[in-house]
């Protein structure tokens, strides 16, 4: 009767089922000037980034958000998705949300309140909502803290496992395991390995990927998407760089 699956989810599940990881690139447009953020853009769409990603824990909303989303969809032919901070870094010029749940918070807003509040933004904008879990993992860092999230060991897959059976049983198709933008490490590929085995959610990685090696082993591990952000804004070669990240997600 009802379809809610959108022709975002069908692109990244079309790569899914290529056998091919899915790159995202993200970009957090409050810490750059708008020409330095839509330039990292350009790279991304030139390296072989899959979808664009635009979000942070604080500041990413507003008119800057807004301005760097539009000049994205009238310039670049890719997908462009937001991954909400709050409910202030919704804006019209995007293709789809995440419509997150940081189901380990220990505040009610972050679980169900702040969906809520943005829920007739993304319904008048006719923005593609991406049924997702959110999940914050130690070492946490701003969105565990923005997030006041009770943080997930890393050692223990088991609890990974049961938020991750939760999300399936409440209908979501996405997952975010998030180990907090600049963390040392990503996600242990056990973790990973005991979601895939046992779920049918679209894993994605955030968080802590470093190297193109270690986003290639997290997707042999099970993982489909890969969010790449931090990683790109310091140093030369960003494209090089974009490049090298393009090839290690795309070739399992």
């Amino acid at each position: 009767m009802f379809n809610y699956k959108g022709k975002v989810e069908a692109y990244i599940r079309d790569i899914i089922n290529q056998g091919k990881g899915v790159f995202m690139g993200l970009i957090d447009p409050c810490k750059y000037c708008k020409e330095k953020t839509y330039k990292i853009a350009e790279f991304l769409k030139k390296g072989g980034a899959d979808i664009i990603l635009i979000g942070g824990s604080i500041g990413a909303e507003g008119e800057d958000l807004s301005a760097v989303a539009k000049k994205i969809k009238e310039n670049l032919d890719i997908p462009l998705n937001i991954f909400p901070g709050n409910v202030g870094n919704l804006t019209k010029y995007t293709d789809s949300v995440y419509f997150m749940s940081l189901l380990n918070s220990s505040n009610p807003y972050w679980i169900t309140q702040a969906p809520a509040l943005g829920t007739y933004t993304i319904k008048k904008y006719n923005i593609e909502p991406l049924p997702t879990a959110y999940l914050v993992f130690e070492p946490g860092q701003t969105v565990g803290w923005v997030g006041e999230a009770k943080l997930i060991p890393i050692n223990k897959p088991d609890i990974a496992l049961s938020y991750a059976l939760a999300a399936q049983y409440f209908g979501m198709r996405f997952i975010i395991l998030e180990s907090g933008s600049g963390a040392p490490s990503p996600i242990p590929t056990e973790i990973v390995s005991a979601i895939r085995k046992n779920t049918d959610l679209i894993i994605v990685i955030a968080g802590g990927v470093k190297t193109p090696q270690q986003a290639h082993k997290l997707i042999k591990a099970g993982a489909n998407c890969i969010h790449i952000g931090t990683k790109l804004e310091n140093g030369n070669n960003i494209l090089n760089k974009i490049k090298a990240f393009g090839e290690a997600i795309h070739s399992v």
